[in-house]
């Protein structure tokens, strides 16, 4: 790693010390009282750890959040501000700062403008908009940088990042996908309603097809690319068009424009599921019946509490595996035994590395390499 400023050093330190305490209160269980020992209403953080993670010596602490989509879209970028936000909180911090529906041609001024805010810690939300991170970062050394930037990502000294298996995950989905359509007999083809076939979403359509064919060979997949993750009107009018055409699941693989079709797919009883968010299976308001697991903010306590243990330093880039780790690869809500059971299976044969072969297959076509 060779020699790091003293800012960074006291940055390193506290994340470690905030996320110990976060963890330690969350292995309590239900107990709702304060453990800090402070009577000053801070949060378990405390004076120390605003201290230690105080970069610019301002007296508090700032974490700032850089997404591409909106902060609440109720999906994948929602996630990460919802964990910044309540990490934040917990820890009497303050309120973060949230720039977001950053284009990606706009990204570096975005960064530059969020790094002279007074921010201590800057999570980035995904990968577009994480070219000029490695010149940014540089430029602000004191500042500890974080990237959920996914695949393809190269490393580089400035910045810790998690990527995540978009193949094994995708493939889950479409496994569950594949069983739920087993089960209720309505149809042989579910859609997958994207942006515009980048390269992540050829990765995934494609896994998420060889999901549904592990289920079922006869099962088929209609991509669509509306031209935005956002438009709300798009995905509403090919939400449209595949339930007319008798499709028996959607994959709203979106950003701001998901929930729209999310409850579209309620109102025709057809199979959804998330694209990104964890929590889905609890909500009361929108009907999922998969939660498709890729949640920023599930990866934050692993990532810091990795960062306590010394197993992720500055520059190294953790990957989280389906069947390896807790935290990503598709769940059904309301699963019957057999379903689950079957679920489990597959989690084992992904983590095996049984189709590990046919995953670099899908990225080397997806990628061009």
């Amino acid at each position: 790693m060779g020699a790091q400023s003293s800012a960074r050093g006291r940055i390193i330190g506290g994340v470690g010390a905030v996320l110990a305490l976060s963890l330690f209160a969350a292995a309590c269980g239900g107990d709702d009282d304060d453990t800090s020992g402070s009577g000053s209403g801070s949060g378990s953080g405390g004076g120390d750890a605003v201290e230690q993670l105080d970069a610019n010596g301002d007296g508090k602490v700032i974490i700032g959040v850089a997404t591409p989509g909106p902060r609440d879209d109720g999906a994948y970028y929602q996630s990460l501000v919802n964990g910044v936000t309540s990490l934040s909180e917990e820890e009497g911090f303050e309120e973060p700062i949230v720039v977001d529906e950053i284009p990606a041609a706009d990204a570096a001024t975005e960064l530059t403008n969020l790094a002279r805010q007074g921010v201590d810690v800057v999570a980035v939300g995904a990968s577009e908009i994480a070219e000029p991170l490695p010149d940014i970062a540089s430029q602000f050394p004191d500042i500890f940088w974080y990237c959920n930037c996914g695949a393809g990502t190269p490393e580089d000294p400035n910045f810790a990042q998690s990527q995540d298996d978009a193949s094994e995950i995708n493939f889950t989905a479409g496994y569950a996908t594949g069983l739920l359509m087993q089960e209720s007999g309505e149809g042989t083809t579910a859609t997958f309603v994207g942006n515009q076939g980048f390269d992540f979403e050829v990765e995934s359509s494609s896994a998420f097809l060889m999901g549904l064919q592990e289920v079922d060979p006869s099962f088929t997949l209609d991509i669509v690319n509306t031209g935005s993750f956002d438009d709300v009107s798009a995905a509403s009018e090919a939400t449209s068009t595949a339930v007319d055409g008798g499709t028996a699941a959607i994959y709203p693989f979106l950003g701001g424009a998901h929930e729209a079709v999310v409850q579209m797919a309620n109102d025709a009883e057809i199979v959804t599921m998330s694209a990104g968010a964890s929590d889905v299976c609890e909500r009361d308001d929108l009907d999922y019946q998969i939660a498709v697991r890729f949640d920023a903010a599930d990866y934050l306590d692993t990532i810091f509490a990795e960062i306590i243990s010394g197993d992720l330093q500055e520059g190294d880039i953790r990957t989280f595996h389906v069947g390896v780790d807790d935290q990503p690869g598709a769940v059904i809500c309301d699963a019957t035994p057999e379903q689950q059971t079957a679920m489990d299976e597959v989690y084992a044969r992904v983590a095996d590395g049984e189709f590990t072969d046919a995953f670099g297959e899908l990225k080397a076509e997806a990628y061009g390499y």
